[in-house]
């Protein structure tokens, strides 16, 4: 079953990328005390994700910012040095790395997708949410092949 608007994110351990290298953090602990604006991509340097969806964040963080969010954070069922090179490459400063390598993460969201037929393995599917101290209050689900209400751009309308 699938985390819904009002439930807590449940507990998982993401590696965040940080400049000294891979750190272990718990999702519970990560997402408490600030809001936060999470987007999920099937995967880095995939066509949708790296041509629209981490643009649309890197380009719209000043005005997440200031509509109150503290952090911004992009995660994907990848290892932390692809999401490190990814973010290298195509993001910036302003979004923050979180890997679920085995999509232990995506698995506790209920939002994970089975890409075998593609030659993707199990990822994450495309969303996008806002935590508020660990509660989700705004959660945008895309359809198979969709990108339109996991952006930064629908994000900014919610808030």
């Amino acid at each position: 079953m699938a985390i819904e608007q009002g439930q807590n994110i449940p507990e998982a351990t993401l590696v965040k990328v940080t400049p000294d290298g891979p750190q272990q953090v718990k999702s519970g602990e990560f997402f408490a005390g600030r809001k936060v604006a999470l987007f999920s991509v099937p995967g880095a340097f995939t066509p949708t994700c790296s041509a629209k969806h981490l643009p649309s964040f890197v380009e719209k963080a000043d005005a997440l910012r200031a509509k109150g969010i503290d952090e911004i954070v992009c995660t994907a069922v990848n290892d932390p040095f692809v999401l490190g090179a990814w973010n290298k490459a195509d993001g910036s400063s302003d979004v923050t790395m979180l890997a679920d390598g085995n999509g232990d993460f995506a698995k506790a969201l209920g939002l994970e997708m089975d890409g075998t037929a593609f030659g993707l393995g199990h990822r994450g599917q495309r969303f996008s949410m806002v935590v508020d101290d660990g509660v989700v209050t705004q959660l945008n689900v895309e359809a198979p092949g969709e990108y339109r209400v996991s952006s930064a751009e629908h994000m900014l309308d919610q808030l």
